[in-house]
């Protein structure tokens, strides 16, 4: 059965939508002349370079993205890193201790972690065998506001099915929350480009991986009008403070670099499977489109603190929904990458 006309105003908290948003400085004024004096917001006067306030609303970093992805500036938000804007999404849409969201198992556990914290309940769709959306399942799950997708899947390193997810954006009746912290890695093509034909669709994506900006904690939100509108109504004013945006536009700028150290990484992933299936204790080796790959071995929690007595530090995953025995590694430079394949000889060896 088809869902009805999507309306974002039936999804968003009654106080959301009678809440005033705080107005700063800069908010009021942003316009800057090498001839102005400003003595709006208390500031330090003395010029070191941070005494001012950061933009609020990050214009020159949204103008690079624009450019880069072909998505307008106002369909763009920016968080103080990725778990700031899905703090936000539940802050706007969920109703503490009476809504409920869904995940898909196994995940990136800030979901579950996130929805505690905002006192909203949710509920736990198991990935199918193949790691892919039991569709049918998830939209059984009743008065669920949002559905969260993370595609490539984290940590199972697969991108769902375009079908799967169509279905799911056109039938599931809340927001649907794609997570493409990983889609630079994939093959597969951004929903990005199909933005306008989902009005509950948001797009969330990070500087922390292909831009190799994780010290910076920047991530992005992709959405309506509408939806952008609702989370810029409750984001705090400064939450991208000015080192964040100077290093993301001198990135951003820099684009063909972050194109080419993706492309080494996608090639140094592709090199390494084939070494990974020599290995005797490593049974199963998952598909990858991000820049890291699951195994599945003998005996995680040994092979685990094996390679941490060598001093290579990779992600126990055994605990995870449907990943028993299994271990996460990072695609890591040529030198490191080989560090690790030597190592696990040496361990399978022994």
């Amino acid at each position: 059965m088809e869902k009805e006309v999507f309306n974002i105003d039936n999804l968003v908290r009654e106080n959301i939508k009678k809440l005033k948003p705080y107005s700063s400085a800069r908010d009021e004024y942003q316009e800057v002349f090498d001839n102005m004096v400003f003595l709006d917001a208390n500031e330090n006067p003395f010029d070191n370079g941070m005494n001012r306030y950061p933009d609020p609303k990050q214009s020159l970093v949204k103008l690079e993205l624009s450019k880069i992805k072909n998505v307008a500036t106002q369909n763009i938000l920016l968080g103080n890193g990725s778990d700031e804007v899905l703090d936000l999404i539940l802050r706007a849409f969920c109703e503490p201790n009476l809504d409920k969201v869904i995940t898909l198992p196994p995940t990136y556990g800030m979901y579950e972690v996130l929805a505690n914290i905002n006192s909203v309940d949710f509920v736990e769709v198991p990935l199918s065998d193949t790691f892919q959306p039991q569709v049918t399942q998830i939209l059984e799950v009743s008065h669920a506001k949002i559905l969260f997708l993370c595609s490539p899947n984290n940590p199972t390193g697969n991108t769902f099915e375009i079908s799967q997810v169509e279905e799911l954006l056109k039938k599931f009746s809340g927001i649907v929350v794609l997570d493409e912290a990983y889609i630079d890695f994939s093959e597969k093509e951004s929903w990005l480009k199909r933005l306008e034909e989902f009005p509950n669709l948001i797009i969330t994506q990070t500087f922390s991986k292909a831009y190799g900006l994780a010290g910076i904690r920047l991530g992005v939100c992709y959405a309506s009008l509408e939806i952008i509108a609702i989370l810029n109504k409750i984001k705090p004013p400064y939450n991208v403070n000015s080192l964040t945006q100077i290093s993301a536009l001198k990135r951003l700028t820099k684009y063909l670099e972050v194109i080419s150290e993706i492309n080494q990484i996608k090639l140094e992933r592709d090199k390494l499977i084939p070494q990974l299936n020599t290995i005797k204790f490593i049974s199963k080796i998952y598909p990858s489109d991000a820049n890291f790959i699951l195994i599945k071995v003998d005996d995680a929690n040994l092979r685990y603190k094996q390679l941490i007595d060598d001093n290579i530090v990779i992600r126990n995953r055994t605990n995870q929904l449907g990943c028993d025995n299994c271990l996460r590694l990072t695609v890591g430079t040529k030198a490191e990458n080989e560090k690790l394949f030597e190592t696990l000889q040496s361990i399978s060896k022994s």
